[in-house]
């Protein structure tokens, strides 16, 4: 039954995430995508886009949406998809809050220890990779295109986030604004060019 894969699968990436929501986008996709199929990459990358656009954490709001379309896509009804998207939620969560409460203590009485430090000196990298793993698993053919389909389109994408990134790295722009900004820019150029 779904629900019970929902909530093993859910409680796996809960468990062994490290780096946050944005790091937690690449188990989403590689577990609920290509393990269990549940949904299409289409389909994935407009819930990290629906993700991003609303309040709270994206990893919750993604394990929320992606519970919901998981089970409305197995042939449940919207109602049951509902039960999906609280039960992912709160199968993602329930086992770091319980990790968390247990190793915090211990945590705040050997964090100058050295096994601690060393700890943390390899997770840094580790989180990095995570996030990179998750930036590159969005830069797929329904965000950028294919130079052999639509060579405009990936030009277009591929110009885009050039200055993006070249202008939040070295001149550090708003990230509110570039964000709407880019919004603005795509829904004139599918919309009005029809890229």
């Amino acid at each position: 039954m779904i629900f019970i894969k929902l909530f093993l699968v859910f409680s796996y990436i809960g468990l062994f995430n490290f780096g946050g929501g944005y790091a937690m986008l690449s188990f989403i996709q590689q577990e609920v995508v290509q393990k269990e199929g549940w949904m299409t990459e289409s389909e994935f990358t407009d819930i990290v886009a629906i993700s991003q656009s609303t309040p709270g954490p994206i990893g919750i709001n993604c394990a929320t949406y992606t519970g919901y379309t998981a089970v409305v896509n197995d042939g449940y009804p919207w109602w049951m998809g509902i039960i999906g998207s609280v039960l992912a939620s709160v199968s993602v969560l329930w086992l770091p809050f319980i990790v968390m409460i247990m190793v915090s203590k211990l945590l705040l009485h050997y964090k100058d220890h050295l096994i601690t430090q060393s700890i943390f000196r390899f997770l840094r990298p580790a989180i990095i990779g995570l996030l990179a793993s998750a930036a590159l698993s969005l830069m797929n053919t329904e965000n950028f295109g294919t130079p052999l389909q639509n060579p405009y389109q990936f030009s277009i994408s591929i110009l885009i986030f050039a200055f993006v990134l070249t202008g939040m790295y070295l001149r550090k722009l708003n990230i509110i604004y570039t964000t709407v900004g880019c919004g603005i820019l795509g829904m004139l150029l599918y919309g009005v060019l029809g890229i």
